[in-house]
């Protein structure tokens, strides 16, 4: 990867390197000086390394299954951001070229049915993003749309003429009162901001703008755009076609606040713009997709019966919403994806720490596949991946391992061939921590599947200081993948132990429900039993052994050091501290309560403080660097604060870090990501015993 002089800089010294002048400051030294001031390349992974990683996503093969096109994230150091470019590969030599790239943002390629055109979203010609299609034989684009917000959600009309997607549309916010007539001239505050939604904030976006997301559809050849539906409830995509008609989900209920988890499949007739609703049970139904013959839809849906998690399922029904029936009903995993694939379906779905597809016919009998995709997503180790397929049935897949980011792979049957190689070349440079498998027991049976990462260079019999890493959701799991995280903690010799205790998915419902109405408690065990087999397995010194982990996992945190002393030091991230003000300050209001408590703090609120890691605050010896996000709503602010206030209150060792400008994923810049972890190691090495 080339960089300019001043990237150099910039990257060096976050890497720990020495600076050299710039042009025009002291004379570069001559050639035969610049071995003694230019440091060699680290060989260990470092913060500056934030800045050398490309990880694909989004991979859409073509029809013919020819040619796949994906959404290639890369760092840029002088912005301090990753920019998304799309890059086009043949899927028999291997070839790739940029599709899409300069300036601007650049994502969502979906082809043309034809295999002809390609279209896409871009911030090529602005801030705003517009759609966009490519003709590819000849290599033109065109931009199609001029509109005032940017398009999501975009899928091609069987036919190729059409292309339909979603765009929020301003609405007339609430107002009250108003204020005195303002003098010409005179420079007056802000207006009132007036909110009367139960649901008025999302992380990552902020405050919710007045309107909602409508449906429109525009000529693919451009032209204005139709909008197609109206009214003050929420769509989601993604969207389908079906015929003439526009498949997607929404709750058109006028009390739809107050229903979180509900959500039906709805059809759009494109020519009188008349929506029906295909399906009519309480919970979540979504994901749509017509088969090739328009006469079958899939989907996913779960029960809503007031639990925490519900695994999703595969449906089908009737292209009028008649005959709907669950398949695949022994398949005890929840569904992710589910795309057509011939007269059969394609799903995805989490299996033991890993993403896995497999067929499924109409009648229900599940063909799992011999592919390993990955999440395209580096700071840490989570199961995931993304995945189309051609009419052919090749697969384009997102692949990865714990020595390196995802790439795209294709697979015909269960023969898979990567066909990217994004950090080979410079990461074949650095020595990586080892990913070995290390599972557990806990103390009534229950299995804890986990992996430990060692530190580069580790010699059997080594004990090593160890970070338990533990993972939010609760409703998620980690697997044995890249993460910047681990392989930083890894090079200032940690190993980072990183388990699936009860509440991962992937593992079957009874798994995940080991949680239910209980979280946190059931995981004390959990996490004590990874410990102890680190340490038993000759890896972990038992006498600097510290603690760490994010959202659920920070929450996680902070309970374990409310319960032993074990741990030399702490970093809380993001963290759930008090119930009673999660449920009622983060971006979940409504949801959090009822179905993760089982009622509303004013009903059961010594449940909630039972369950709440601030009640054992007095209980806490440990050190404790306590992080979260400037922006954060989906674990606010207040959370984190008040953990690091109650523990400074009674002379605990603590620090706050706050990540001006972060959201909920942290994140958002790899100088900020390096920063924090390099922040957590420095906690830890004060508190570290040296041997």
């Amino acid at each position: 990867m080339t960089i300019k002089t001043r990237g150099m800089l910039v990257a060096a010294l976050l890497g720990g390197a020495v600076a050299v002048p710039v042009s025009g400051q002291t004379p570069a030294p001559a050639p035969a000086q610049i071995a003694a001031v230019t440091p060699a390349p680290s060989p260990v992974f470092t913060g500056g390394d934030m800045f050398s990683i490309s990880y694909a996503s989004d991979p859409q093969v073509s029809p013919d299954g020819k040619r796949t096109a994906y959404v290639r994230m890369s760092a840029d150091v002088m912005s301090d951001r990753y920019r998304p470019s799309i890059w086009l590969i043949d899927t028999a030599t291997g070839r790739q070229e940029p599709l899409v790239a300069g300036n601007g943002a650049h994502r969502s390629p979906r082809w043309s049915p034809d295999g002809r055109r390609l279209a896409y979203v871009s911030t090529s010609e602005g801030p705003g993003a517009q759609l966009f299609v490519k003709w590819m034989d000849g290599g033109e684009a065109a931009r199609i749309t001029g509109l005032p917000d940017g398009p999501s959600d975009i899928a091609w009309s069987p036919d190729g003429r059409r292309i339909a997607y979603l765009m929020r549309v301003p609405g007339e916010g609430p107002s009250i009162g108003k204020a005195p007539p303002k003098p010409e001239g005179a420079s007056w505050a802000e207006p009132l901001q007036v909110i009367d939604r139960l649901q008025y904030r999302n992380d990552g976006s902020g405050n919710v703008k007045p309107g909602f997301d409508q449906l429109f559809v525009v000529d693919a050849d451009g032209g204005a755009p139709r909008r197609l539906t109206a009214g003050g409830f929420p769509l989601n995509g993604p969207l389908a076609w079906a015929g003439d008609s526009v498949l997607l989900s929404g709750n058109r209920a006028p009390d739809w606040e107050s229903q979180p988890q509900e959500s039906e499949i709805l059809a759009v007739d494109v020519a009188t713009g008349a929506v029906r609703e295909l399906t009519r049970r309480k919970g979540p139904d979504g994901s749509p997709v017509a088969s090739p013959d328009g006469r079958t839809i899939a989907y996913l849906g779960a029960d809503d019966d007031g639990q925490a998690y519900n695994q999703t399922k595969i449906y089908l029904m009737n292209a009028d919403g008649s005959g709907m029936r669950r398949v695949a009903a022994g398949l005890d995993r929840s569904i992710n994806q589910v795309e057509w694939s011939g007269n059969q379906l394609l799903v995805g779905y989490e299996e033991k720490g890993h993403y896995r597809l497999a067929r499924v016919s109409t009648a229900g009998a599940v063909t799992p596949m011999a592919l390993d995709l990955a999440s395209p997503a580096v700071g840490r180790p989570y199961t995931g991946g993304e995945f189309s397929v051609a009419r052919d049935g090749t697969v384009a897949f997102t692949s990865g391992s714990a020595s390196r980011p995802t790439d795209i792979s294709v697979a015909r049957g269960n023969s898979a061939r990567r066909l990217t190689a994004l950090n080979d070349l410079w990461l074949s440079g650095k020595r990586l921590g080892e990913v070995r498998t290390l599972d557990a027991r806990a103390a009534d049976g229950t299995p804890v599947p986990g992996w430990i990462l060692l530190p580069a260079g580790y010699q059997k019999g080594q004990k090593v200081p160890t970070i338990l890493e533990i993972h939010g959701g609760p409703y998620t799991s980690y697997g044995p993948y890249f993460s910047t995280d681990y392989q930083l903690f890894a090079s200032a010799g940690y190993a980072v132990l990183f388990p699936n205790v009860r509440g991962s998915t992937g593992y079957g419902e009874a798994f995940a429900d080991g949680i239910e109405k209980s979280y946190p408690t059931p995981n004390e065990t959990d996490l004590m039993a990874s410990v102890d087999a680190a340490v038993a397995a000759g890896f972990a010194d038992p006498d600097n052994l510290f603690i760490t982990g994010g959202s659920g996992g920070g929450l996680l945190t902070a309970w374990m050091t409310g319960h032993t002393n074990r741990f030399k030091a702490a970093a809380v991230q993001k963290p759930v501290i008090n119930w009673t003000s999660q449920a009622l300050v983060a971006d979940g209001v409504g949801f959090f309560g009822r179905y993760w408590l089982g009622a509303e703090p004013w009903e059961q609120p010594e449940k909630y403080w039972q369950r709440s890691p601030l009640s054992l605050a007095g209980k806490v010896k440990t050190p404790t660097l306590v992080v979260v996000g400037g922006d954060d709503l989906r674990t606010p602010n207040a959370e984190a604060e008040q953990w690091y206030s109650a523990l400074r209150v009674q002379g605990v060792p603590a620090m706050l870090v706050k990540v001006p400008g972060a959201s909920h994923s942290l994140d958002g810049r790899p100088s900020q990501a390096a920063a924090r972890a390099s922040a957590i190691t420095a906690w830890f090495d004060r508190y570290r015993t040296r041997k």
